[in-house]
């Protein structure tokens, strides 16, 4: 019943946010980074659970028919249960329908190291990811940059850019990027406290955000591309925030009028040849890369709530009062 009500008032505050006639046909591939699952390590390094979680996660996912794809952290798993484990968790994802990618084997920081480190890394994520695609007859193409920092130096930029593509990786650009992570870390903390009505509350506030950061992007979208939508492609993360709360995020993308595609057809949109020149300590969508490659000023998406600001930064014993006075 609760649930119920949650789907219900996320899909009327979509409906309410949607444009009464679309002009162009809405497309987004939609995407999950941080396989096998952002999680405490205890779960990481227990085979069955994270089975189980990765089940229930595609279960959810499979009846939406996203086309996504999803962003593997190989080293994630604890060591001793890597190879055994996690073919067959990724073997899930793909009997989904979803396809893989590498995001490096650590998460590593680029600004933390160097070029060379960073290809090593990217190196090391890849073997067990190919290894489960081409046993399908597919191959291991897509390349997505931890935190989205590709480089806060020019030299390092165009190293990796060029070891990405001597690898024969296609790297898979974000326009509508949004925070989620912030959100489920502050979801994860209220699960360690036990407070359902607290869960329930960021995620409601997930949602309305999600609404609102979509309604800043579409029309910037179309700024950045000379007057048409460009086809989207969406940053999220695979975790417990989103295992409870994807269904209603992809309602609001159908109630304004999108269809869901692979990421193949996605960057098949000529925007995504797009030069990008951007060079920062910072990870941004694309939108805002093209736009400053362009000379044109960045216009930045709505932020999180405050008290959502807040209660990431703090530990889990204080998100109670942090959420008592937002």
């Amino acid at each position: 019943m609760m649930r119920t009500l949650i789907f219900s008032l996320a899909l009327a505050l979509a409906l309410a946010l949607a444009h009464p006639a679309v002009a162009q046909e809405r497309r987004v591939a939609v995407t999950f980074d941080d396989l096998p699952f952002q999680a405490d390590e205890a779960t990481l390094c227990d085979p069955t659970r994270m089975m189980a979680i990765t089940q229930d996660f595609v279960a959810m996912l499979k009846p939406l028919d996203t086309h996504g794809a999803a962003f593997v952290n190989a080293g994630r798993m604890c060591d001793a249960e890597r190879d055994a484990t996690l073919p067959p968790i990724l073997n899930v994802w793909l009997d989904g329908g979803l396809d893989l990618g590498n995001h490096t084997f650590s998460h590593i920081n680029i600004h933390r190291t160097t070029a060379e480190a960073y290809l090593a890394d990217v190196d090391a994520g890849s073997p067990i990811v190919r290894d489960v695609l081409e046993a399908r007859g597919q191959r291991l193409r897509w390349f997505r940059h931890p935190y989205l920092f590709t480089g806060e130096t020019p030299e390092k930029h165009d190293a990796i850019a060029a070891g990405l593509s001597q690898r024969g990786y296609t790297v898979a650009p974000v326009t509508i990027d949004n925070n989620d992570w912030m959100f489920a870390d502050v979801y994860r903390k209220a699960e360690q406290l036990g407070d359902a009505a607290l869960m329930q509350r960021i995620g409601l506030a997930y949602v309305a955000h999600m609404a609102t950061v979509l309604e800043f992007f579409e029309p910037y979208s179309a700024e950045v591309a000379g007057g048409r939508e460009p086809v989207q492609v969406l940053l999220l993360h695979a975790n417990s925030l989103n295992q409870a709360y994807y269904p209603q995020i992809h309602a609001l993308y159908l109630a304004r009028g999108y269809r869901f595609v692979s990421l193949e057809e996605a960057l098949a949109d000529p925007i995504y040849g797009h030069a990008d020149t951007y060079v920062r300590a910072n990870g941004i969508s694309w939108l805002h890369r093209w736009m400053a490659t362009d000379g044109r000023p960045i216009r930045w998406e709505p932020e999180p709530p405050a008290w959502i600001v807040a209660a990431n930064k703090a530990p889990a014993s204080e998100l109670q009062a942090i959420a008592s006075n937002p």
